[in-house]
């Protein structure tokens, strides 16, 4: 056998014994595992358990290559492996099964908070020959990011489920059927009622709050599309081709984290807490809230006395976001 050099390199060895002594062909584990030996001592030398930052690293290194099979294949057996961890003892991230479905396979891109404000100073900057399409854009993403909306809630959000006195906005039949109420922060809907004005002067008769310059309802593509633009525009510094693959539902990722940052800087129990998130998101339960705590800095996050023992008790395997 190849000889492994990482620090996974016992655990690898031993792993692929264990496969061999079950009746198991090595030829199924060795080429994946001596590239997985090579990636751990090239991108993560210190680790000698399977992290989340190393399985996001392999889906991101894969995607940005264009190999989704290659992406696929790697992560089925890093699961395999993390599992493997597990049974000896040692705390592992587990892959979701769900990221091996063959589906859509997206990866969470948690914004800085100096990419949130640049990004915001170039959605206010755009279309200044278009004071009702600046408002409406600087309105929307914003909503959507303090608000935790998922994009379609806010594209979809009609004029009548909004109550710019109370700042409510009511959220209905979204994902899973749920219906729930959201409030907005003062902030919010000023900015939301200085909105409105010039939507009811330019759309009256739309039922949406959001209509595009016809009066219909914006697509995804478009607004995934301008959001892509923003982005880009205000990271001028940056290589198009280095640029993360940001998604608007990275502002709803965004909202969750800073809520449970926020929490722990506060020194709030934030077990206690995830009920509440999980009403206000619009999670079906509680472990795809839970799932966001993985999403946190990994040194504020194992620093700040939230106890996993419990959480994994809710969640055994880290569940993917949500689509």
């Amino acid at each position: 056998m190849m000889k492994f050099t990482s620090r996974m390199a016992e655990d690898l060895k031993n792993m692929i014994d264990l496969k061999v002594a079950t009746n198991h062909h090595e030829s199924t584990y060795l080429a994946r595992a001596m590239v997985f030996d090579r990636f751990c001592n090239e991108r993560f030398p210190d680790e000698d358990v399977v992290t989340e930052a190393m399985v996001l690293t392999t889906v991101k290194d894969a995607l940005d290559k264009r190999t989704r099979n290659t992406a696929h294949s790697m992560i089925a057996f890093i699961r395999i492996f993390a599992t493997y961890q597990r049974a000896i003892g040692k705390k592992p991230f587990i892959p979701s099964v769900r990221m091996l479905s063959g589906g859509s396979m997206f990866i969470p891109y948690i914004l800085s908070d100096q990419e949130l404000s640049d990004l915001f100073h170039e959605i206010d900057s755009c279309n200044k020959d278009d004071r009702f399409m600046q408002m409406l854009l600087s309105t929307y993403f914003r909503m959507t990011y303090t608000c935790g909306l998922r994009p379609y809630e806010a594209r979809t959000l009609k004029r009548i489920n909004v109550d710019l006195d109370s700042g409510e906005l009511r959220i209905i039949n979204t994902k899973w059927n749920r219906s729930r109420t959201i409030i907005m922060s003062d902030d919010m809907r000023r900015l939301a009622q200085k909105y409105a004005m010039l939507r009811d002067h330019k759309y009256h008769e739309s039922e949406l709050f959001f209509p595009s310059s016809d009066g219909s309802l914006f697509s995804a593509e478009d607004i995934q599309r301008r959001f892509k633009k923003f982005y880009a525009s205000s990271r001028p510094e940056v290589p198009k081709e280095l640029l993360p693959a940001v998604r608007v539902y990275d502002l709803r990722h965004r909202f969750a984290t800073a809520v449970m940052s926020n929490w722990l800087d506060m020194k709030i129990d934030i077990n206690a807490r995830l009920p509440y998130l999980q009403a206000y998101m619009g999670h079906n339960s509680i472990e795809s809230t839970v799932y966001y705590i993985h999403l946190l800095p990994e040194n504020l996050a194992r620093s700040s006395g939230i106890d996993w023992d419990a959480l994994n008790s809710i969640v055994p395997e880290v569940e993917p976001w949500e689509e």
